[in-house]
């Protein structure tokens, strides 16, 4: 599937644990924070971003 957001949406949006920007990630359908001491990946299902972080997913690596 792949994730449609508004790029308005995308400008309000935040990391809820740091409160970093986020990225799509086309490949994962996923949310990514782009701050280097973050990374949580949130999932996007049916196009709504689940920003939970109990639902993210921890980068790969740490």
């Amino acid at each position: 599937m792949v994730v449609e957001l508004a790029p308005e949406l995308l400008e309000i949006l935040s990391c809820p644990s740091c409160h970093g920007a986020l990225a799509v990630d086309h490949d994962r359908d996923e949310l990514t924070c782009v701050a280097p001491d973050c990374g949580l990946a949130y999932p996007v299902r049916d196009q709504i971003p689940i920003l939970l972080i109990d639902e993210a997913r921890r980068p790969d690596g740490l």
